[in-house]
């Protein structure tokens, strides 16, 4: 389990790493559609190319930062089911999702548009805009994206059968359930229902 958790803590640091410099790419995006807008008003001109690398920045953003969300825990997930499980239940639905879910769905994605990447990069695939740009580094994206989510998945599942062993704590995960940490309120009782305890 050591070793296990060795990889899992190199997997986080690679994908917390990839993230935060992703995530610069939002404002390389902000300033080249400030740019592009700028140069239009002023000059009357402009080139797909530099609309076509904001929709470029925003799926390296979207898609390389995944990784890093799902290490923070911050995905999306039915709150108001989870908040009210108890803790063994909710690590029990961590790992069936993971091993169930994610690990299968990023794999048949990884799998199934590695060939879709490499059609469009063996025809050297150009944008059907006039001036825009070529279409299979974008496509690129998406088997890379994926197999790096894949791992990740891997390495939450490492920490949640620790956890379940006993080998790590909740607390070490560095990382909490939103019920534990507040994010989801419970609903206040009202007037009735208080009076119907007494």
């Amino acid at each position: 389990m050591r070793g296990l958790l060795a990889l899992s803590r190199l997997i986080d640091a690679g994908t917390r790493r990839l993230g935060q410099w992703v995530a610069w790419l939002v404002v390389a995006a902000a300033l080249i559609s400030a740019g592009n807008a700028i140069i239009r008003k002023l000059f009357d001109t402009s080139s797909n190319a530099w609309l076509e690398l904001q929709w470029w920045l925003f799926a390296a953003v979207f898609l390389l930062a995944a990784p890093w969300t799902l290490a923070l825990n911050e995905h999306i997930r039915i709150d108001i089911l989870s908040q009210r499980f108890p803790r063994r239940l909710r690590n029990w639905v961590e790992i069936v999702g993971h091993l169930f879910f994610l690990l299968p769905m990023a794999a048949i994605i990884v799998w199934t548009s590695w060939p879709f990447f490499l059609v469009s990069y063996a025809q050297n695939e150009q944008s059907s805009n006039y001036g825009g740009l070529p279409q299979w580094p974008a496509k690129f994206l998406i088997p890379l994206a994926f197999a790096i989510l894949f791992a990740q998945g891997l390495s939450e599942l490492i920490k949640r059968i620790a956890v379940m062993r006993g080998v790590l704590t909740e607390a070490e995960l560095g990382v909490h359930h939103p019920a534990e940490v507040g994010h989801v309120q419970e609903p206040e009782e009202d007037a009735v229902t208080k009076g119907s305890k007494r």
